[in-house]
Order: C-alpha cells, then structure tokens, then sequence
C-alpha cells in the first residue's frame, strides 16, 4: 500500500478515525491502525495523539462547532463536522500554528471527496481564531472536564471528595509497564541487558513489593524492538493488572479457572508465578482474541488449556471437577482505563451498565458452582463505577451464604469490600479486586 505523507490527507484520514468512532461506533483497538497503516511512520504518532486529544474533549469541541456552523451536515458530507473539531483541538491545544491548521484542513476536505465545503472549512476555523472561540467555555459542569453527562453524575457522585484528582488521573499520559518473566530471566538480568544496549534512560524500577518483576518505562517505544522480546523475556502489561497472579496466589497441584482471559496477560502470569499447578483452563467466548493468548503463551514458553467458551454457562464447558482457583476478570464499563482508550468515553452508554452489572452478576453465580469448597474466586474489573464492583460484591455475599471476603489490604476502608484501584494511583490503571472465599 502507498503511504501518504501528504498533510491534507493525514488529517483527512484523522477525520476519519473520529468518524468511525463517534459516528460508527468503532473501537479505536479496530480502527485506528488500518488508517495508520496508510500514513508514514513518522506520521502515526501524530495521528494517535490528535485523535487522543480530540476524544478526551468532545464534548467543548462540540460546543465550539454549534456556536460557529450555522447547521449540522448531514449524509456524506458529516465527516467534515470531525475535520472541523480536529481543527479546534489543533489551534487550541497543540503547538500547530494556527494558519497551518487552517490551510491543511482546507487541503483535506479534498481527501475527503468534500471540495465543495473547502469554503465553510476555511470561514468556520478562521472565525474560530478571529473571535478567540477557545476562551468560550460553557458552565456546564460535564463540558469543562470532557466527560459525557452520564458518566460526570456517576463519578462526580461516588468520588465528591476526589473528584478532580480521580480526573487528573484519567487525563494523565500512561506510563508502559513491563513485567519480566522469571521463568526466562529475572528483573536485575533483564535491567543490566536493557541498560547495556542502551535503553535504561527512559526506565525506572517498581517500588512497590507487590510488583518484583515489573519495570516501567516513561517513554513509549516499539516494544518489539526491546531486548528479548522473540524469547519471551517480558510481556507488557499494567501494574494494576499485575496484581492478579499476585492476588490469585495458585499453589502447586492447584487447578486453575482463568475466566474472561483474552489477551493472555494474567494467565501468562499465573503460569510464571506458579509453574507447578496442576492445569490452568483460559477462558474467553471471543475467539479472534483467543488467537492472542496463544500467541502469548507461545512467545512465553508457557502452557494452559485454551477454550473458547461462554462462562456464563458452565454446563456447556465444565467437566464437573472443581477448580481450587478462579479468576474472574468479568465484562465490565472500563472506566479505570480511559487515559489508554479514550473511545470508551464515547462508546459506553449509560444505560450500558445495568446490562454490564447483570452480566457480572450471571457469571459470579454460574463460576461459584464450578469453585471447591474452601477455594477462593478472584473479582477483577477495569472500572472504577462501584455498580460494578462493590456493589456488586455485596449483592452477592447478601446471597451466598458460603462465601466470605479474603481481605487484601490490611487497612482496607470501613463498609468496602474489596481494593479499588484509581487511575494513576501509584502508576497503575483503575481496577478493581475483592477475594472471595467459599466456606
């Protein structure tokens, strides 16, 4: 494929991007590289980051094209309202002059088969810069943070006294964690190879002791280009997910349940952690995604039975022998990883998490079947809306009278349940963990 590098058609396939996602509904995991893979790679970056900047402000973007287009476009024509708040994010937030934003987007509305509205491109960003539109910010509370109305009552209401911290957190530019593997090496090894061919000034070491094998790196990097990646020395993976295989602790002769497990990362870990288990099942009912664990395991040099199968229903995958161990990493908002995928704000709709929370719901009660009695399940979500997570916890426990809380902090807060993880808390995505023992 010819690579364009041409900065018309960059921002027009940038225009497209956004398009796919607010219009079409695209994840940003589907769409995003087949648009990069049209660019040059100096260009990929700058693609990512615009499309970043502009989903993390809809909503005052959106404002900002109300008060300047006299009236929506419609049909084909739509996309060009997405080239429009490329061209505010740009003049407002980056260091783009302001008439190179202005002459660049005009050149794309031909890219975008839209040459007839190069006029309307080019008055709506110059009265956008003539009438010092950015300094025009609404009252509403929703607009001036970026989030959708729904989801500012929810966070606004379950965090009043952290609210802006838990938003600085979700804005803030994530940190890529490696976690070594100590089946192929250990961490010192693998920093003393990082540091010799030259990679050590962009990493630090975990402090935290929950993480021995994790290294974090401030800059981001083509991970395949790193030392030892063909044989398996690292995967990458957040250290709020690293917690998992730590939480879980799978002992020797343990039979294992990896719930929901696509892409791999916790079972891969568990397996690192605990090479001496009996078995370790993954689970997962997508099966492109499954196509990842295998892939992973295989890199890894690691071994687990892998299923593509509905959790929700053990009697179409269980064998009847109970599991010691399960780890459920159930279906949930995603709100805890927002600053790496900020489509989410605009893909999940508020009336998703009753369907969300029900969906948890059915699989705890389906698993707990599964589990032996004096086994643990592990609850893990990537959200930080407590619908989802203690709430959820104690809905359960108020029915199960065989299950009990394993605390995992020793200071856990009074009236909680399990350990709630906020964005950029020590490094780490939002997340979400509560043990739970079957007497």
């Amino acid at each position: 494929m010819n690579k364009s590098n041409n900065k018309g058609t960059l921002r027009a396939l940038t225009a497209q991007v956004l398009y796919a996602v607010l219009e079409q509904g695209q994840s940003l995991r589907d769409c995003l590289p087949k648009f990069q893979d049209q660019v040059e790679e100096k260009d990929r970056a700058w693609m990512q980051e615009m499309v970043f900047g502009v989903l993390r402000n809809v909503p005052l973007l959106q404002y900002w094209l109300r008060q300047l287009l006299n009236k929506p476009l419609k049909g084909r024509q739509k996309i060009v309202e997405h080239l429009l708040m490329l061209g505010f994010y740009q003049i407002a937030y980056s260091r783009v002059p302001a008439h190179a934003a202005v002459s660049e987007s005009v050149d794309a509305t031909q890219a975008l088969g839209s040459h007839a509205l190069k006029g309307l491109v080019n008055g709506v960003l110059r009265n956008f810069i003539r009438e010092n539109e950015q300094d025009d910010v609404p009252e509403q509370p929703h607009i001036k943070v970026g989030l959708p109305k729904w989801l500012y009552k929810k966070l606004s209401g379950y965090y009043s006294d952290s609210f802006d911290s838990l938003l600085e957190g979700m804005k803030t530019r994530p940190p890529l964690w490696l976690r070594v593997n100590r089946q192929q090496t250990s961490r010192d090894e693998y920093l003393d190879t990082l540091k010799t061919q030259g990679f050590l000034d962009a990493i630090s070491v975990s402090t935290l002791p929950t993480h021995p094998d994790a290294i974090i790196l401030e800059r981001s990097t083509n991970i395949r280009s790193l030392p030892g990646y063909d044989q398996g020395w690292f995967s990458v993976q957040d250290g709020a997910a690293q917690l998992a295989a730590q939480y879980l602790q799978a002992e020797d002769g343990e039979r294992i349940l990896d719930a929901c497990c696509a892409p791999g990362g916790k079972t891969s870990h568990i397996l690192e952690l605990s090479p001496n288990i009996q078995s370790c099942l993954a689970l997962d009912n997508d099966q492109y995604r499954l196509q990842r664990v295998d892939e992973n395991l295989k890199r890894l040099k690691l071994k687990a039975s892998v299923k593509c199968a509905d959790v929700s229903t053990p009697e179409s995958w269980w064998d009847g022998t109970p599991f010691d161990r399960i780890l459920l990493d159930a279906p949930c908002s995603a709100t805890g990883v927002i600053r790496r995928h900020p489509d989410i704000l605009w893909l999940r709709k508020g009336s998703d998490i009753e369907a969300l929370v029900t969906l948890q719901k059915q699989i705890l009660e389906g698993l707990w079947t599964t589990l032996k009695s004096g086994g643990t399940l592990l609850y893990a979500t990537c959200s930080v809306l407590p619908d989802e997570n203690d709430d959820q916890i104690r809905a359960f426990l108020a029915t199960h009278a065989d299950a009990s809380i394993v605390p995992l902090e020793p200071d856990r807060p009074e009236n909680t349940y399990g350990r709630q993880i906020l964005p950029n808390e020590s490094g780490m995505d939002g997340f979400y963990y509560a043990k739970l023992l079957k007497s």
